[in-house]
C-alpha cells in the first residue's frame, strides 16, 4: 500500500497550496519539508498580486490574509510606478504581506483540511515505473523509503527532486549580485527609498515594522559566488559603496543574497513527477512576482492532477499543465530580465527609463505591464472557440435561486461550474453526465457585460464551463458542451 496518493516536497507557499487543492478533491497527501520548522523572521517575498488574491477568493480563504495585510494601490515595473486602480477585479491593488505570514495562513488551513506534513525530511532519491514513484528521504533518524503515485517538488530553485528526475534547467546566468537585509537602523533615512540608482548601484530601504527595516542593494557587473557567506558587513560595506552610509545597521533578524539568473525547467513533468514554484523557475524577484507564479502553478495542477488520481481523466491532462504554465512563467522571465536592464545605471539606461516612464503615463501601456505583473491577463490556449476561453473568469455579481452571490463563491469546493446564465435548463442537462465532478448553476447575471483584459467589454455569454482554477473552457455557442466537458472532466458517467 502506498504512503500517500501525492507526496510534494517541499511546504512553502507553492507546496502548500498545491496539498489544499488536492485535499479540496480528497487526495491524501504527504508533505516533506527539509526545514525543522517554519521560519518566523524571514520577510522574503512581500506581497499578493490581484490574481492570487482571486485565486484565494475563488477558494474562500482570502480573508484573513486581507486582514493580515496591508492595500497598496499601485506596482511598479522596474521601480516605475504603475496604477493598479480600476483593474477589472476585485482587488486592484497589491496586498503588503510577507512571506512568512502567508505560509502561516495556508498552513492553517491545509494541516486541518487533512494534509500530513512531516518536518526536518529531505527528498535524497527517487525511482519512478508506470505504478508509481518510490522516494528516498533523510531524517534524524536515518533514511526510509516512501511510495506514492505521483511526486511533486516544490522544492525550491535548487530543488533535489528536478536534478533527481533528470529535468534540464537552462537558462541565462547572474550579471549582478543583489543583498537584502532585515535589520535594524540607528539613523534611517527621512524618507524611505524605493530603488534608487546611485552611480555604485541601486538600493532600497523600506519599514516593514516599527523599528525593523529592509535594506536592499544591487551591484552591477559583479556576481558572487555560490558559497560566498552573507553577513551584516558585507551589506554594510554595499551600502557604503552605494549610498555612502549603512544608516547605523545593526541586529539583523535575516540576510539574504540573490542575483538575476532566470532559468527554466525544460519540462514541468517527467512521468509520475512533476514541478511547480521555483523548482520550476527561478528570475530576478522584480515587481514580486515570484511567490504570486509558484501558487497560481498550484492552482493549475492541483485539480488536474486530483482528476488523474482519481481516474476521471487520462494522465495527458497533465501535460496540459506544462503547455499552459510554461509559456507564463517565460513571460515572466522576459519581463523581469527587461526590469533587471532598466535598472542599470548609466546614461543610456537613464535615457530608455525616461521614455518609458512617459509611455507609462498613456493608460494602455500602463494596463498593459499593469495587468501582466500582476497576472489578471493570463490566457492559456483553448483551441478555436469564444474570446472568452482560456480566460479566468471576472467574479460577476450574479442572482442564483438562493439569492444574490458572485461567480467565486460557485468555486469554493474546488470543483468544476457549469454557469447557466439563461436561467433555464438547456445546458445543465447537456452537463448531466457529469454531475459527479461538474456543479450546474442556474443564475442571472446583474450586468449585460464582463470587464476582460486585453478584451475590455465583452457581452455576457449565455452560459460558461468554469474549469476548478476560474479559467473559462468553453462559452455558449461556440463548440461543442460535450466535448468540452469529455477534454477536461473526463467521459461521462
Amino acid at each position: 500500500m502506498a504512503d500517500a496518493e501525492v507526496i510534494v516536497a517541499g511546504a512553502g507557499p507553492t507546496g502548500l497550496m498545491l496539498a489544499y487543492e488536492l485535499r479540496l478533491a480528497g487526495v491524501d497527501v504527504l508533505l516533506l519539508e527539509r526545514a525543522p520548522e517554519r521560519g518566523t523572521v524571514e520577510s522574503r517575498a512581500g506581497g499578493l498580486h490581484a490574481r492570487t488574491m482571486e485565486v484565494l477568493d475563488q477558494r474562500g480563504i482570502l480573508g484573513p490574509f486581507l486582514e493580515a495585510g496591508r492595500p497598496i494601490q499601485a506596482g511598479h515595473f522596474s521601480g516605475l510606478w504603475l496604477d493598479f486602480t480600476g483593474f477589472p477585479s476585485r482587488y486592484p491593488y497589491l496586498l503588503g504581506i510577507l512571506q512568512t505570514k502567508v505560509e502561516r495562513l495556508l498552513e492553517e488551513r491545509v494541516l486541518p483540511a487533512g494534509a500530513r506534513l512531516r518536518r526536518s525530511a529531505e527528498v535524497v532519491g527517487l525511482r519512478q515505473d508506470e505504478a508509481g514513484v518510490e522516494v528516498e528521504v533523510a531524517g534524524p533518524d536515518g533514511t526510509e523509503r516512501l511510495s506514492a503515485a505521483y511526486l511533486v517538488g516544490c522544492d525550491g530553485g535548487r530543488s533535489t527532486v528536478r536534478r533527481l528526475a533528470g529535468i534540464g534547467f537552462p537558462g541565462t546566468p547572474a550579471t549582478l549580485t543583489a543583498l537584502l537585509g532585515d535589520v535594524e537602523l540607528a539613523d534611517p533615512p527621512e524618507d524611505l527609498i524605493f530603488q534608487e540608482r546611485r552611480e555604485g548601484g541601486a538600493i532600497s530601504v523600506l519599514q516593514l515594522e516599527p523599528g525593523w527595516y529592509r535594506v536592499m542593494t544591487q551591484q552591477y557587473d559583479r556576481v558572487a559566488g555560490r558559497d560566498e557567506p552573507v553577513t551584516l558587513d558585507t551589506l554594510r560595506q554595499a551600502c557604503l559603496s552605494i549610498a555612502g552610509t549603512d544608516y547605523g545597521m545593526h541586529t539583523p533578524r535575516w540576510l539574504s543574497r540573490f542575483g538575476d539568473a532566470a532559468r527554466q525547467a525544460s519540462a514541468y513533468r517527467s512521468g509520475r513527477v512533476l514541478l511547480a514554484g521555483d523548482a520550476a523557475h527561478v528570475h530576478f524577484p522584480a515587481g514580486g512576482q515570484g511567490l504570486n507564479l509558484g501558487v497560481q502553478d498550484a492552482v493549475n495542477l492541483g485539480w488536474k492532477l486530483a482528476s488523474v488520481v482519481a481516474g476521471h481523466t487520462p494522465e495527458s491532462l497533465l501535460d496540459t499543465y506544462h503547455s499552459e504554465r510554461h509559456p507564463v512563467a517565460e513571460r515572466v522571465l522576459q519581463n523581469t530580465r527587461a526590469q533587471t536592464a532598466l535598472s542599470r545605471v548609466d546614461s543610456h539606461t537613464t535615457a530608455l527609463r525616461e521614455v518609458l516612464g512617459k509611455l507609462i503615463e498613456f493608460d494602455d501601456v500602463n494596463r498593459y505591464l499593469g495587468e501582466m505583473v500582476s497576472a489578471l491577463d493570463v490566457r492559456y490556449p483553448m483551441g478555436a472557440g469564444h474570446p472568452l476561453a482560456g480566460h479566468r473568469v471576472p467574479d460577476a455579481d450574479i442572482e442564483t435561486s438562493s439569492g444574490d452571490t458572485r461567480v467565486f463563491r460557485l468555486l469554493h469546493a474546488g470543483r468544476g461550474v457549469l454557469l447557466d446564465l439563461t436561467a433555464g435548463a438547456e445546458y445543465g442537462a447537456a452537463a448531466a453526465p457529469w454531475a459527479d465532478r461538474v456543479d450546474v448553476v442556474r443564475a442571472t447575471s446583474a450586468a449585460d457585460r464582463w470587464v476582460m483584459p486585453s478584451l475590455g467589454a465583452v457581452p455576457v455569454p449565455a452560459a460558461v464551463l468554469l474549469r476548478p482554477d476560474g479559467h473559462i473552457a468553453w462559452a455558449a455557442d461556440a463548440g461543442s458542451l460535450p466535448g468540452a466537458l469529455t477534454r477536461w472532466f473526463g467521459p461521462p458517467r
